[in-house]
């Protein structure tokens, strides 16, 4: 039975048809599972390989791979391209090794790869040609060292062999039946000793607890149920070796066991909906965004190669968007994308493991896709044509509202409306604006119409979008919507028209007073003249004219005068209104305009001049003319007879001429007649004042009268007499306060004579004085009669006194006295001396013994509690003026020292206490 089957198959592909025959498919109909059929169709194609043998063979690939391969490892990738680029069939003749399309091979079983080469080959066919070839792959083991054997100092050496650690692996999710046995260990002491096996680790004595164990004596290792490997891709146990009594023949032995991995995990998109947007009308190719998923098998297998693909397009009017296989990124495969006709796109996009092979496994995601708008629509008027109905000589006022209608997203620069009148607004009477709110044209009249003039008007108006415009693949051409508008103007009865509003008549300069001159003239429009109409003048600043209020006649009041101040650029201004029999006015200007006539003769503008002699014996003349250039310079200068005995002009420029001395004149100041015309010989004779002076610079002549000039021209200036008036009254000032010095007489001073024998006491007792407790002593108020017929002054001399009685205080320790004055009689020089040391010695003597009775509560001898302590230097001392012989009546005298007694004027103080 396989034998016919082998013989159909190579029948079918030496026909080069590579199709599996209805027997054999038939055949394959036995096994259920789909691990079994695949096996048979690898099994039937391999056999129709072997039978092949004419196939065209390329060029050989070596691959360098680790010398353990694990299930689903990626083993390399090869050219197919290069070999036969239209294979639609891969082969491979190894079942231990699967190729993918893209020429990826992966390992299907775990394989450990000796010393030696281990190769394999690929069949690629192509149906529609009838083409095979053979590509044969070859694998070398990486890391692989030949040791070169040395003769020369090589010492042989017999080590002990290690129990070696035996390779090991665990299915996940295995069924079992458990305990199933998944190892063994032997020690090679058991062939001396009795060996007992142990294991201890992850998974034995460590989470997850007893999954793992080892018959003692056997040392086969169990697995007590299924593993998970996203949970536990390893477990690295330790294997042990004793015998009964405790001894340990052998070093414990690591030992790893590995969970394959089961494509036991489908792919999952983390978001399950992924949101992304793309310009509408966008080319070819354009990348939306792009999708990952993950899925939680071993990295860099076969289980976690994943192939996107896009299930379902919403709405699905036409495939618009296409996903890479590999990378997920998401792709524009049409530039008809039109938001006006969908705006928003759902995909359901599928992730499928295996590389994308039909027993992968799945999972799906959404992604939706916003299309942005651009303006690809333009702005349409809805309706073709508009009447509008206005009044005359209205402004600012609305007259008709125009609506569009855009596809793109509203208010937004793509559909905000922009519009322009593209004809018959040549004059400006409209203006049209975008209504924010409802994106509307508003049309307005900014400019009053005339109904007598112009009825009808018709106006094209276009409109187009903020933005610019973008052509897209569903758009049509820039193009903007126009639409006309018919505006009526209406009658309405109207006041009396100024038109022109400013009007220009001719005028001679001088024209005399009574001359009449066509004035300002306004028309009724609903009858086209000037009849009822009455004039009144409203602004004429020089009160020129008067008007005729039936005609609007202008008759001069006034000679006209060119040069007025009121003349501007030979302009004369003068404002006149109109009003009907009604009241309704209007209001026009009438500009004079001043014909020059040559009435201005040129004129020097200098007054006065000042020649600095003998620097200089010229000076500089200039003359002007109020009159039109026409009738100005060239200037002609000339001298009067009376004056060219001395005096010479020559003219420099057209306007200008130099002044000379034709002699040595005195300095003196001079009266020169010029006379200076224009050039039609108008002109008039004017004095110049000539001021001759001994200078350098005309600023150095003084203006007091020189040498040699006469009385009759000696002037007082201001300045003089305001010197002279400042000069009496610091004179005045000075003869006052002489007077009030001269008041003041010379006083003898009053200070007593400090008698020696009336100051100093009996001191020859040594017995302790009197207890003063009284520790606030002050003096009373005392007033004494000073008769000196010399001292008369006040104290200080604040003042002037000549007699009479004058009292005055002064305060001593606390103390308050009053001192009287008196001119004429008093008594002697020695009452006055026993006053001061009565007054000295009734202050000093409580104070004193004040002190000696608070130093005698000291045994001690301390300072005082109020002691201030002492310093070398304390600033300036007081100037010796500052003792006068009165100044100790008047201020304070300075006693402070007896509160800050120190000890050592103890016995002094205790001497003059009275006793």
């Amino acid at each position: 039975m396989v034998t016919s089957r082998i013989q159909k198959i190579s029948l079918c592909f030496l026909n080069s048809r590579l199709l599996i025959n209805s027997q054999v498919v038939d055949e394959s109909q036995k096994f259920t599972s789909l691990y079994d059929k695949v096996r048979w169709w690898e099994l039937s194609i391999l056999s129709m390989l072997l039978l092949s043998s004419f196939c065209e063979a390329c060029k050989k690939v070596v691959l360098k791979v680790p010398s353990h391969l694990q299930a689903g490892t990626l083993v390399g990738k090869v050219d197919l391209d290069e070999c036969l680029t239209s294979a639609n069939i891969i082969l491979s003749n190894d079942p231990d090794f699967r190729v993918l399309e893209d020429g990826s091979v992966y390992a299907t079983n775990t394989i450990r790869l000796s010393s030696e080469q281990k190769a394999f080959t690929i069949l690629l066919s192509d149906t529609q040609k009838s083409e095979q070839k053979e590509l044969e792959i070859l694998l070398l083991p990486q890391g692989e060292k030949v040791r070169n054997r040395q003769a020369k100092n090589t010492v042989l050496k017999r080590t002990k062999r290690k129990w070696a650690p035996i390779p090991c692996s665990l299915m996940e999710n295995s069924l079992g039946p458990f305990p199933q046995q998944i190892q063994q260990i032997q020690s090679d002491a058991a062939q001396n000793y009795t060996i007992y096996y142990s294991i201890g680790g992850p998974g034995v004595d460590k989470e997850p607890f007893n999954l793992f164990y080892i018959e003692r004596d056997t040392g086969d290792i169990y697995c007590t149920r299924s593993v998970d490997r996203e949970q536990y891709e390893s477990f690295q146990i330790i294997g042990y070796a004793t015998t009964p009594d405790g001894y340990t023949p052998e070093h414990p032995l690591p030992l790893l066991i590995k969970v394959e991995d089961d494509n036991d995990n489908a792919p999952y998109f983390e978001n399950q909906v992924n949101s992304y947007s793309v310009m509408e009308n966008c080319r070819v190719g354009m990348t939306v965004g792009q999708v990952t998923a993950k899925d939680k098998d071993e990295p860099h297998t076969l289980h976690t190669r994943l192939k996107y693909t896009i299930l379902k397009q919403i709405p699905d009017t036409h495939r618009a968007f296409t996903i890479h296989p590999e990378s997920g990124v998401i792709t524009t495969t049409t530039n008809l994308l039109d938001r006006e006709e969908c705006h928003t796109y759902q995909l359901i996009v599928q992730a499928q493991d295996m590389g994308g092979q039909p027993f992968g496994l799945r999972g799906t995601g959404t992604v939706t896709i916003t299309l942005e708008d651009e303006n690809d629509n333009s702005p349409v008027f809805t309706q073709a044509s508009y009447i509008a109905q206005v009044e005359e000589n209205t402004v600012n006022v609305e007259i008709l509202r125009l609506r569009v209608e855009d596809k793109d997203i509203p208010n937004s620069p793509h559909s905000r409306a922009n519009y322009t009148i593209l004809k018959g607004n040549e004059n400006g009477n409209f203006r049209i604006t975008t209504d924010p709110r409802t994106n509307e044209g508003v049309l307005c009249v900014v400019k009053a119409l005339n109904y007598e003039e112009i009825r009808q008007m018709l106006l094209v108006i276009g409109v187009v979008n903020e933005a610019r415009f973008s052509k897209g693949g569903n758009s049509r051409g820039v193009t903007m919507c126009t639409t006309e508008v018919t505006v009526n103007v209406r009658d309405q009865d109207e006041g009396p028209e100024c038109n022109p509003p400013i009007k220009v008549i001719q005028s001679k300069d001088g024209l005399k007073v009574g001359s009449e001159i066509f004035g300002y003239q306004a028309v009724d429009p609903e009858t086209g003249n000037s009849e009822g109409l009455r004039y009144q003048k409203l602004s004429d600043k020089d009160n020129w004219f008067e008007i005729n209020e039936s005609t609007g006649t202008l008759r001069t009041v006034k000679e006209l005068d060119r040069e007025s101040k009121f003349v501007k650029n030979n302009q004369y201004n003068v404002t006149v209104s109109a009003r009907d029999a009604v009241g309704r006015t209007c209001t026009g200007t009438l500009v004079v305009l001043m014909e020059d006539i040559n009435d201005n003769a040129p004129r020097i503008i200098q007054n006065d001049v000042i020649i600095c002699h003998p620097a200089n014996d010229f000076v500089e003349l200039k003359a002007v003319d109020f009159d039109e250039p026409e009738n100005g310079p060239p200037f002609s200068f000339a001298l009067d007879n009376s004056a060219i005995k001395f005096w010479t002009i020559e003219k420099k420029t057209d306007t200008t001429a130099q002044l000379h001395l034709r002699e040595t004149l005195k300095y003196d100041n001079y009266s020169v007649p010029i006379m200076v015309t224009d050039r039609h010989g108008h002109g008039k004779m004017t004095p110049l004042k000539v001021r001759v002076c001994q200078c350098t610079v005309p600023s150095e002549c003084p203006r007091g009268v020189q040498k040699g000039s006469s009385s009759s021209d000696i002037r007082l200036g201001r300045w003089a007499i305001l010197a002279i008036v400042l000069g009496s009254a610091l004179l005045l000032c000075v003869l006052l306060t002489c007077v009030c010095a001269t008041a003041k007489r010379t006083v003898q001073k009053c200070f007593p004579e400090d008698i020696a024998q009336q100051n100093l006491i009996i001191s020859n007792t040594e017995g302790p004085g009197e207890e003063v407790m009284d520790a606030n002593i002050r003096l009373p108020n005392q007033s004494i009669s000073i008769c000196d017929p010399v001292c008369v002054g006040t104290l200080g001399g604040q003042g002037i006194k000549t007699g009479g009685h004058q009292n005055f205080e002064m305060v001593k320790g606390g103390g308050h006295h009053t001192l009287e004055s008196c001119k004429g009689g008093g008594q002697s020089m020695m009452d006055t001396g026993r006053y001061a040391y009565t007054d000295w010695h009734c202050f000093t003597q409580p104070r004193l013994g004040e002190k000696v009775y608070l130093c005698g509560q000291d045994e001690e001898h301390k300072h005082s509690e109020d002691y201030v302590l002492s310093y070398n230097y304390e600033g300036k001392g007081s100037a010796a003026g500052s003792v006068g012989c009165c100044s100790d009546q008047q201020e304070e005298e300075g006693l402070e020292f007896l509160v800050h007694l120190e000890p050592k004027f103890k016995t002094l103080a205790k001497t003059c206490l009275k006793q």
